[in-house]
């Protein structure tokens, strides 16, 4: 089905109507002309492994994540619902405005507007929370209650759903626009996995999204309730219970193995969307990004497992590929251009490095999970700068209330 040429072309799809729907004939080239073209693209050198055959998702990409390549995609530029892994442009976006140990009293309003039937961490009204507890919420419940009222913190959803659009457009994320900040089903709420995966992208620059995403099991706060028995009687108490990251490669709940050395992001699941994921993976030095969405196989958990195998063939195939695109910077780092594609790593390299207002670190990123530490690369070059802790699952800490 693949040829192992250096100069193979990319490859579309050679399979009979399934009744599925069909990607755009021409979509954005936003990275690459190459992503712009329906079905698989994929260039394989000799020896290259090929593609897993048991890939059913209408659109998926394989990444690198510092220098920015593109491995493989298919259908990368479809607009498609993207379920909750748009709270990470919701995170990206909203998350360095209030800092972790800010609290909020929780009105009735702040609660209005959350959908029938969404996921939820359990946030009660009149109750007290800090914003370490909502982004918890947000990240390991997909909590769209945790969502509303961090969007009532930032002057309300539609503020918010203005402010996330801004920044999709900065991000040169133009196959996304936003209608709920919580990635609920809205007519005209689309994005891509080529999109998905900036977001992924940009947010992993942030030490708190980091340690939120790669978090396996915290304590939330609970109810705030009378005592009525004992020598405390009528005093009150507020207990909490436990949350779990519905993140199943993260946990390794319900049947799928959690993949060694994944670090996150997010996970989706509505009826327009069906199952959505991107994850991000280190493995030997080399960090990964995956973006899943929509399989169609019917297998169990298929979103997880399609990704995990994806993942396995990208740490694979990472030097046996020539890219088929690349993972712009945004429009203010210096030498972006218009989203072009560069003239091979080291010119991704250099248009991802750059350095914020605030003298944050540039773009570039590699998580060491398997080590337990998060490389920050510095502005300017993809050079070593300091190690910290990255918290999780295998044995790393969960945060404390």
């Amino acid at each position: 089905m693949l040829t192992l040429s250096t100069t193979a072309p990319a490859l579309a799809d050679d399979k009979p109507d399934d009744g599925q729907p069909k990607p755009p004939s021409s979509m954005s080239t936003v990275g690459g002309a190459r992503l712009g073209k329906p079905g698989t693209q994929v260039r394989l050198k000799q020896g290259a492994p090929v593609l897993p055959k048991d890939l059913s998702a209408r659109s998926w990409m394989v990444s690198d994540a510092e220098s920015g390549e593109v491995l493989a995609a298919h259908n990368a530029h479809w607009r498609l619902p993207p379920a909750s892994t748009l709270k990470m442009l919701f995170a990206d976006t909203v998350l360095p405005k209030f800092p972790k140990s800010q609290k909020h009293e929780v009105k009735l309003s702040d609660l209005e507007g959350v959908g029938a039937g969404s996921s939820l961490v359990g946030i009660k009204e009149n109750e007290t929370y800090t914003v370490h507890d909502l982004w918890l919420g947000v990240f390991l419940r997909s909590g769209n209650d945790a969502v509303h009222v961090l969007s009532a913190m930032n002057d309300g959803v539609q503020q918010t759903v203005k402010d996330m659009q801004e920044h999709a457009e900065e991000l040169q994320a133009l196959d996304t626009h936003v209608v709920s900040p919580d990635g609920y089903d809205e007519k005209g709420q689309v994005s891509s996995a080529y999109d998905l995966t900036l977001f992924a992208r940009s947010g992993l620059q942030k030490k708190d999204f980091r340690e939120y995403c790669s978090t396996a099991t915290a304590q939330f706060p609970g109810e705030t309730k009378k005592i009525t028995k004992g020598k405390d009687k009528g005093k009150t108490k507020r207990g909490s219970f436990g949350i779990q990251n519905t993140n199943r490669l993260l946990t390794g709940a319900d049947g799928v193995s959690a993949y060694k050395g994944i670090a996150g992001v997010k996970n989706g699941s509505t009826t327009n969307a069906g199952n959505t994921f991107t994850g991000v993976a280190e493995r030997d030095g080399k960090v990964l990004l995956v973006t899943v969405m929509n399989p169609s196989s019917g297998e169990p958990h298929a979103v997880y497992k399609e990704t995990a195998r994806l993942l396995d063939w990208g740490f694979e195939a990472a030097d046996k590929v020539e890219p088929v695109g690349e993972l712009v910077a945004p429009k203010g780092a210096t030498g972006s251009g218009k989203g072009a594609p560069g003239g091979g790593k080291g010119d991704a390299a250099a248009k991802m490095a750059h350095t914020s207002g605030g003298g944050s670190s540039g773009m570039g990123v590699a998580l060491g999970v398997a080590g337990g530490v998060v490389l920050l690369l510095g502005a300017g070059a993809f050079v070593l700068r300091r190690r910290m802790p990255l918290p999780g699952q295998a044995g790393r800490r969960t945060p404390r209330d």
